[in-house]
C-alpha cells in the first residue's frame, strides 16, 4: 500500500481512518486470496506450484525478517505481542477471536523464549522496547537529535496546505508528484522479481530519440514513457521547488521551460528507472553553463526525494505525537507508518574532485528555495576546503604561465588547484537551514570521491569499532563525470558501489518498528535509483550499470552515433589501423601483446631513425609492454601513470636528443600532465585513447616534413573507442570486414 496514495484526503481525517485502513487491508487480504487460487486453466498465476493443491502454502509460510523482529519484540512488550498475533492471524485469514483459546499457552512460550536469550538479543530488544514504549522520551530525543531543526508539526501542515493551494491543478499535482515517490518504495517485489533481479539480464525493448541530443536516442527496458512526462503542473516536483526552480530558470534568461533540457532530464529522473547518460557535454570542454542542465535535473531530483521523505516522516510523527496513547497500535497495523531506513542518509552523489563538489554544492544550496536557506552553516569553511581561495596565496610567480600552456579542458580541471580527489561531505537539509559538514548518520545527502569512501570502507573492515552503516539506506545513488572517475581508480567506485545497501552492524537510533520491510528483508538495492553520468561510455562503466545497478523499475541508456575526430588532425599523416583477432575479452590483452610482439614491434627494434612514441589507453598494459621492451632489451623510457618528475623531465630529454629511441607515453599521464612531447617521427597506438579529443591532440604532435605515417592496434572488443574517433559507420565497416589493414589520408 502507498504510503502517500491519498495524501490530499487523509490529511484532514480523524482518528477513524485507522479502523477504515484496517477494513480495507482486511478486504486487500480476501481479494488476495481470491486471486492467490484462480482457475486451472489461468497458467501464467503460477508455474512452480499447484494453489489448489498447497492451501496451506500462506499459513506455513516462511516468516521473513519482519517477522521475526515482531516475534522478538513482542516476546518482551505485551502491546507488540498482541497485535503480531493479530497481523498473523489476519494474514491466515482467521477471525479476531480465533485463536485466543492459545493466547496464555503462546504468552508462556515466549516469556521462556526471552528468558533463553543471550546478552545481546536482551540488549537489543531493550532498545527497541524504549523506542516504542515511548514513543515517548527517547522518541523525542530521536527527533531531536535527527531533525533538530525540522519543521514541527504544525509547520508540516502548513506548509502541505499551502503547497494545495499553489494553482488550480494543485490536488493533481500533489497526487501525481507524491506517487513517483511513493510507489516506487511501496512496490513489493514478487518472489519471480526476487530470483530474476540478482541476475541483472535486462533486455531493451524500445528507443526513442532523444531531443536536443541529435544522433542519440534513448532505449529502455520497460515500457516507453517519455510522451507522458509532461502530464503534471509541477512535473513531479514540490511546489516550492518548482516554483524556485522556475524562477531561477527565467531569471537566468531561459524560455519555455516545458521544452528545457533540464525539464526532459528531471522527468528521466523522476521515473526512479536507472539511467546511463553518456552524452553530457561537460563542463570543461564547452564552458561552465554547459552540463547545468543535466546537474540541475539530478540536484532537484534529489531535493525532491529527500523531501518528501522527510515530508513523509514527520507527518507521521506528528500523528503520533497526538495519538500516544494508542501509537504502538497504530505502528504495527498500519503500513503508512513503515517510512525509514536503517540509516537517514538518502542520497550520494559520487564526485571524482574537490573543484567538481564545488560547483554541485554551490548550485543545490542555490537551488534550494530561499525559505529553506535562511541560514547555510559552515559556509565559509566549505569555500576555504573545497574552492580555489587558498590556493591563491603560494607565491609563484609562474602560475599563470603554466595554466596558459595547458589547454583549456586540462586548466578548467586542474587550473585551479583543488583537483584533490580525496573528501566526503555530509549535508542536512533542516526547516529553514542547510547544514554542511553535518554527521554523516544525521546527513540526507553525503557528497564524497570514490577514494575517500574506499578508505573509509577499509578503516570499517580493519577496525571493528568503525563502520559505514550510512551507506545502508541509499535510494538515490549519483555517479557524476564517470568518465573522469575513470581515469583514477574504478575499482574503488565498484566497491563503493558494492557495499551500498548492506545491512548495518549497528543500530543508529532508528524506531524499528517503522523500517520498511524492504530494507529488512534485504532488497534495498533492488529499489536503489542509480544515475550515471559522463561525457562517454567505456566497458567498464558499461558493466557497472549491467551488474550493480539492479532496480526493479527498470533501466533507460542513451546510444549515440559518433562522426569522429579525424578531420581535427591537422597534419598531413597517414593513419593505418590493423585490426586483430580475439576471441573474448578475456583473451584481448594477450592477442594485442602477441600481435604487437609478431607484426609491429619488428619493424621499429632494428630502427635507426628513433622517435617512435607508443601510446597506451591502459596501465596493465603498460607494464606488460614495458616488461616486453626490458626483455627485447630494446632502448626506450617511460612516462607513465606514477613516474616522477624528475624522471619525465630527463625521458622527454633522451627522446628528444635520441638518447632513446622509444617512448612508452599512458593516457591517465597525459590526462593528468598534458605534456607536449617533441622528436616525435613514427606514432604507435598500443590501443586507442579512450577520450575522443586526445587521439588529434597527440597526432598533431609528430614532426616531419612527409611521409609521416601512425599505427593504430585495434579489435573488436575496441569498437566504443573507436567509433568515437573515426565515426560508427566507418567503426561498423572495420569491424565487420574481411580485410584487416584500413588507412586513412
Amino acid at each position: 500500500m502507498a504510503p502517500n496514495s491519498n495524501v490530499v484526503s487523509k490529511r484532514h481525517r480523524s482518528l477513524e481512518k485507522f479502523d477504515k485502513k484496517r477494513d480495507t487491508k482486511k478486504h486487500k487480504r480476501v481479494e488476495k486470496e481470491v486471486v492467490s487460487n484462480p482457475p486451472t486453466e489461468d497458467l501464467d498465476s503460477s508455474e512452480e506450484e499447484p494453489i489448489e493443491d498447497e492451501p496451506e502454502a500462506i499459513v506455513h509460510r516462511e516468516p521473513t525478517t519482519y517477522d521475526n523482529l515482531l516475534a522478538s519484540l513482542g516476546s518482551s512488550n505485551k502491546v507488540v505481542a498482541d497485535m503480531n498475533k493479530q497481523r498473523q492471524r489476519e494474514e491466515e485469514g482467521k477471525s479476531g477471536s480465533e485463536g485466543d483459546e492459545d493466547e496464555e499457552e503462546e504468552e508462556n512460550s515466549g516469556s521462556e523464549d526471552q528468558s533463553s536469550t543471550d546478552g545481546e538479543d536482551d540488549e537489543i530488544q531493550g532498545d527497541d522496547q524504549e523506542s516504542l514504549g515511548g514513543l515517548s522520551e527517547n522518541t523525542e530525543q530521536e527527533i531531536n537529535d535527527n531533525h533538530s531543526e525540522d519543521e514541527d508539526s504544525e509547520d508540516y501542515e502548513t506548509d502541505e496546505e499551502h503547497e494545495l493551494s499553489t494553482n488550480v491543478h494543485s490536488s493533481v499535482d500533489v497526487h501525481s508528484s507524491a506517487s513517483a515517490f511513493s510507489e516506487h518504495l511501496s512496490h513489493k517485489l514478487s518472489s519471480e522479481e526476487v530470483e530474476t533481479l540478482p541476475k541483472g539480464n535486462r533486455k531493451f525493448k524500445w528507443e526513442a530519440p532523444a531531443i536536443d541530443m541529435p544522433n542519440c536516442r534513448w532505449q529502455g527496458t520497460r515500457q516507453n514513457f517519455l510522451d507522458g512526462v509532461q502530464s503534471d503542473a509541477t512535473y513531479g516536483l514540490k511546489p516550492k521547488l518548482f516554483k524556485h526552480w522556475l524562477q531561477l530558470y527565467e531569471k537566468s534568461g531561459g524560455k519555455d521551460f516545458e521544452s528545457s533540457k533540464r525539464r526532459r532530464f528531471f522527468s528521466i529522473c523522476n521515473s526512479y528507472l536507472d539511467i546511463l547518460h553518456s552524452n553530457k557535454r561537460p563542463f570543461y570542454n564547452r564552458g561552465p553553463e554547459e552540463d547545468s542542465s543535466a546537474m540541475d535535473a539530478y540536484l532537484m531530483h534529489s531535493l525532491n526525494h529527500i523531501f518528501r521523505t522527510r515530508d513523509l516522516v514527520k507527518k507521521n510523527e506528528s500523528k503520533i505525537a497526538k495519538n500516544r496513547e494508542t501509537a504502538e497500535e497504530e505502528i504495527l497495523s498500519d503500513d503508512g507508518f513503515l517510512d525509514q531506513g536503517f540509516t537517514r542518509p538518502k542520497v550520494l552523489i559520487l564526485l571524482p574532485m574537490r573543484s567538481i563538489a564545488f560547483r554541485v554544492v554551490k548550485r543545490l544550496i542555490q537551488l534550494t528555495p530561499e525559505s529553506q536557506r535562511v541560514n547555510v552553516e559552515h559556509l565559509d569553511r566549505f569555500n576555504a576546503e573545497f574552492g580555489c581561495e587558498d590556493d591563491s596565496d603560494d607565491g609563484d610567480g609562474n602560475s599563470k604561465p603554466q595554466k596558459s600552456s595547458k589547454p583549456s579542458d586540462w586548466q578548467a580541471l586542474f587550473g585551479e588547484k583543488n583537483s584533490d580527489d580525496e573528501f566526503m561531505l555530509g549535508i542536512k537539509h533542516t526547516r529553514k537551514s542547510i547544514r554542511l559538514y553535518g554527521d554523516f548518520y544525521s546527513s540526507d545527502m553525503i557528497i564524497a570521491s570514490p577514494l575517500k569512501l574506499h578508505m573509509a570502507i577499509g578503516q570499517a573492515e580493519d577496525n571493528k569499532e568503525r563502520d559505514v552503516d550510512y551507506l545502508s539506506s541509499i535510494e538515490v545513488l549519483v555517479i557524476d563525470h564517470a568518465d573522469i572517475i575513470s581515469m583514477q581508480n574504478w575499482s574503488f567506485l565498484v566497491t563503493v558501489v558494492e557495499h551500498l545497501n548492506r545491512l548495518p552492524i549497528k543500530q543508529h537510533g532508528t524506531s524499528v518498528m517503522r523500517i520498511r520491510p524492504l530494507y529488512l528483508d534485504g532488497h534495498a538495492r533492488f529499489y536503489r535509483q542509480s544515475i550515471i553520468l559522463g561525457s562517454y561510455l567505456t566497458p567498464e562503466i558499461n558493466a557497472l550499470f549491467n551488474h550493480h545497478c539492479l532496480n526493479y523499475k527498470g533501466k533507460m541508456k542513451l546510444v549515440c552515433e559518433y562522426k569522429g575526430v579525424l578531420q581535427k588532425v591537422l597534419l598531413p599523416v597517414r593513419q593505418i589501423y590493423e585490426r586483430f583477432d580475439a576471441d573474448s575479452m578475456v583473451q584481448v590483452d594477450d592477442a594485442r601483446l602477441e600481435y604487437f610482439s609478431k607484426k609491429i614491434f619488428p619493424k621499429i627494434k632494428d630502427s635507426v631513425q628513433g622517435g617512435v612514441m607508443i601510446f597506451i589507453n591502459s596501465y596493465f598494459d603498460f607494464v606488460r609492454l614495458r616488461n616486453f621492451l626490458k626483455a627485447q632489451n630494446a632502448s626506450f623510457c617511460l612516462l607513465g601513470d606514477y613516474t616522477k618528475n624528475a624522471d619525465i623531465s630527463r625521458a622527454r630529454e633522451w627522446f628528444f636528443v635520441g638518447s632513446r629511441k622509444i617512448m612508452l607515453y599512458t593516457e591517465r599521464a597525459y590526462f593528468y600532465r598534458r605534456y607536449k612531447i617533441r622528436g616525435i617521427k613514427n606514432l604507435i597506438f598500443y590501443s586507442l585513447p579512450e577520450r575522443k579529443e586526445f587521439y588529434p591532440q597527440i597526432m598533431n604532435m609528430l614532426e616531419g616534413s612527409h611521409d609521416m605515417m601512425s599505427t593504430a592496434l585495434f579489435c573488436r572488443f575496441d569498437r566504443l573507442k573507436l567509433e568515437r574517433i573515426v565515426g560508427s559507420a566507418s567503426a561498423n565497416r572495420m569491424n565487420s570486414s574481411e580485410k584487416n589493414i584500413f588507412a586513412f589520408c
